[in-house]
């Protein structure tokens, strides 16, 4: 290691190779379990990524295929396609970013708008392109009978018999003018369900079931998309809160007939289709498994429909039982937890029981349900296996602040199997991996092994092949900090976080973690930054491997806390239920505590405090800085807020809300317009303007009202960024004006 470490420029902050290390993404085992697939950026560019496979017997990985060479020059996105990335969360990422295996030989990689099908043999892998059109093919998928390779152009679905090459339309073509299209996922099941498809193939290949997806009763939001050399006026279809949703309905096409069928998956008491969502589907053998969710979002049902051929009138569906799967009075958490057992049932999760839990279902009504879990949260659903009579999963038992992988057992209903399991003992979770860290799993197919990827603060993420008592088989990707790890010339002056808890006003604890320069100095007074998020359905304080850039504010002099409020992810139903109807408001008494906590500290210096965050975060600190007393806060910067939830979609917002008509003082006191003349904190706004998420309105608006009152702002917008400011240049040049706008107000200004 060097004697000295190395300065931690911007421009390094952000280049390749990264300073975290190689860290493999979108990892899946072949169906046969032999090998195991992932994404890996290329050492000279961080955010191009490649297919790489790690051969399982051997514990030898190559490159599969070259992005570069597959596609030389980077193909102009469509919309669809930009949208759906930045829904995901890739929108920077370049290269492959997607793939699909279909047999235990063969992958579908969509790159550049068309559909690659890549064989792997003893020799190098032989790629055939499966498309060549001027449209951009979407949602590209290899049924699990690795016969068809499926995909939406122009908003209809396609697939390609894969054997004879043979293309077919399976829904009716798409209808722009009317606002219809087909086996898509609409803006807020993408952005707010995490469903980002609109088809599911069954099992056996035999049927797909597609959305028909009516946006017309959305309204159309023109929204101005500035880029630096041009402004395109983008019509979009953006339902928001208390406004129509799209109209979707369900249908299911034989593959053998091509006859198409119905699914009436609605409840005539829920009020109109525009009130009612499709939040999941799911095929166990021929029964399609439905999950709606009613407009308030109080309400989950799972619909099963048996498919069945009919001698004389073909494929005919019908319901064969409902039940509701949670029941929440201010709203409920979707998952995207489904495995079959087969006879014996499914397994989910659910919140019924204050937390998230696994729940298993009996395929007999009359069997109640059984949970496996306690007053800590599951995470995912990993593994089920009807034939070991034992799951797999992720949650948080041993602790808050990581995430393991444990392992339970299934209770047996009776008959043959019934000594398996015969006491709710036996049903305990066992933790599998490592403590000190947090952990991702893939399982394998047949539940024996898993890719597991973990790191902890002190240690970027390690990615290895486990057998499923936990112990390491093989390194895919080890990434020691060793002397040529691109983070080695800065890892002397790498500093560790602190955690701790403190108590909210109703006596819950909140967890804080505290970063404090290298060299601390117990007797010095540091100035701080407030990294605050504090949204639902996300959790900031972790022990894991933080991003760099913390470590950039920690070598500048600052001292880094976070703490997750009440409202945040990963703590049960209690602790997030507080802010129903009525956001910005316990969140900011939490997070005020949290900086009174700061004040008390002898190493602080209380007049050198600053806020700042993105998106939700954004958000919070704008309402944290308007309701803090005067001179709490030395700056804030706000990134991409919400300054109205009246501006925001209805999936997200009337989950938390209620609507504007039913929650009029609410969504008042909860907008930050009512508070702008209490700004006397310096105040930086950051925008991309051409966000399709947090519409740059919000910011507009907000400037609007802060120039009317005489109050002094800075502001930063990025031209054709959407929600997130992608690329190497860019993030450089925000970071640059962060801490600019950070230096300026909480330099010493006593030196």
């Amino acid at each position: 290691m060097p004697e000295s470490p190395e300065v931690l420029t911007i421009e390094r902050l952000y280049g390749s190779p990264s300073l975290s290390g190689p860290a493999p993404r979108g990892v899946q085992f072949s169906p046969d379990g032999q090998r195991v697939t992932f994404l890996k950026g290329r050492p000279d560019e961080q955010d191009r990524y490649d297919l790489w496979q790690f051969d399982v017997k051997t514990g030898q990985q190559s490159r599969l295929i070259d992005s570069q060479l597959l596609q030389p020059v980077e193909a102009e996105l469509s919309e669809m396609e930009k949208a759906t990335r930045e829904r995901k969360r890739i929108a920077g990422a370049k290269g492959i970013v997607d793939y699909s295996w279909g047999t235990a030989d063969t992958l579908l990689v969509p790159m550049g708008g068309d559909l690659f099908l890549v064989t792997l043999g003893d020799g190098a892998p032989e790629v055939r392109q499966l498309t060549d059109s001027d449209a951009f093919e979407t949602d590209a998928k290899v049924s699990p009978g690795g016969r068809y390779a499926s995909f939406v152009r122009d908003g209809a679905l396609y697939a390609i018999d894969l054997p004879s090459g043979e293309e077919t339309r399976l829904s009716p073509a798409a209808e722009p003018d009317k606002a219809i299209s087909y086996g898509v996922a609409e803006f807020v099941a993408q952005e707010e369900m995490h469903r980002f498809t609109g088809y599911w193939w069954s099992p056996d290949d035999r049927y797909v079931a597609y959305t028909r997806v009516d946006e017309s009763p959305v309204d159309i939001i023109p929204r101005f998309d500035i880029e630096a050399d041009k402004v395109s006026v983008i019509e979009q279809r953006y339902p928001r809160a208390g406004r129509p949703n799209a109209v979707v309905d369900l249908f299911v096409r034989d593959m053998a007939t091509g006859e198409t069928v119905e699914i009436n998956w609605r409840r005539n008491d829920w009020g109109p289709a525009t009130d009612q969502y499709l939040a999941r589907v799911n095929w166990a053998q021929d029964t399609l498994f439905v999950q709606r969710v009613n407009r308030d979002q109080t309400d989950l049902d799972l619909v099963q429909f048996m498919v069945f051929q009919h001698p004389s009138k073909g494929v005919r569906l019908y319901e064969a039982s409902h039940r509701t799967l949670d029941r929440q009075p201010n709203w409920i958490n979707l998952s995207t937890d489904f495995k079959s057992l087969g006879d014996w049932g499914i397994a989910l999760s659910d919140e019924t029981n204050g937390y998230r839990q696994i729940c298993l279902l009996p395929a007999s009504g009359s069997a109640p349900p059984r949970h496996i879990g306690g007053d800590w949260a599951v995470d995912e659903l990993k593994m089920a296996s009807a034939k070991r009579m034992d799951i797999h999963f992720t949650g948080f038992k041993d602790s808050p602040l990581e995430r393991h992988l444990y392992h339970a057992g299934i209770p047996a209903l009776g008959g043959a199997n019934a000594q398996l399991i015969s006491r709710d003992a036996d049903l305990a979770p066992s933790r599998i991996t490592e403590p000190g860290k947090t952990w991702a799993i893939t399982m394998a197919p047949d539940g024996k092994s898993f890719v597991g990827a973990s790191s902890s603060p002190g240690q970027p993420p390690q990615v290895g092949l486990y057998r499923a008592d936990g112990s390491l088989i093989a390194w895919i990707e080890e990434n020691r900090l060793d002397e040529s790890h691109p983070y080695a010339p800065f890892l002397p002056d790498h500093s560790l976080p602190e955690f701790g808890t403190l108590k909210a006003e109703d006596g819950q604890d909140l967890h804080y973690s505290i970063l404090k320069p290298p060299g601390f100095d117990p007797a010095k007074k540091y100035p701080v930054i407030v990294e605050v998020y504090g949204g639902p359905h996300v959790q900031t304080v972790v022990n894991e491997w933080a991003r760099v850039s913390d470590q950039f504010y920690a070598r500048e002099g600052y001292i880094l806390f976070r703490l997750d409020n009440r409202g945040s992810a990963n703590r049960g139903k209690q602790f997030e239920d507080v802010i129903y109807r009525r956001t910005g408001g316990p969140e900011v008494r939490d997070q005020l505590a949290g900086v009174d906590w700061l004040k008390a500290q002898p190493f602080v210096d209380a007049s050198r405090i600053a806020i700042q965050g993105w998106s939700y975060g954004g958000y919070m600190t704008l309402m944290t800085v308007l309701q803090a007393p005067e001179g709490t806060f030395a700056a804030a910067a706000a990134g991409a807020p919400v300054t109205d939830w009246r501006l925001y979609d209805t999936f997200y917002t009337e989950r938390y809300m209620d609507t504007p008509e039913d929650n009029p003082d609410g969504y008042e006191a909860s907008s930050v317009f009512p508070y702008v003349d209490n700004l006397t904190t310096p105040l930086l706004l950051m925008h991309g303007m051409a966000d399709d998420n947090v519409t740059f309105d919000n910011t507009t608006r907000l400037m609007a009202a802060l120039q009317e009152k005489g109050k002094p702002f800075e502001l930063m917008t990025y031209p054709g960024q959407r929600h997130g400011i992608r690329g190497e240049k860019l993030q450089v040049h925000l970071m640059k004006t962060r801490i600019a706008f950070l230096e300026r107000h909480l330099k010493d200004k006593s030196t």
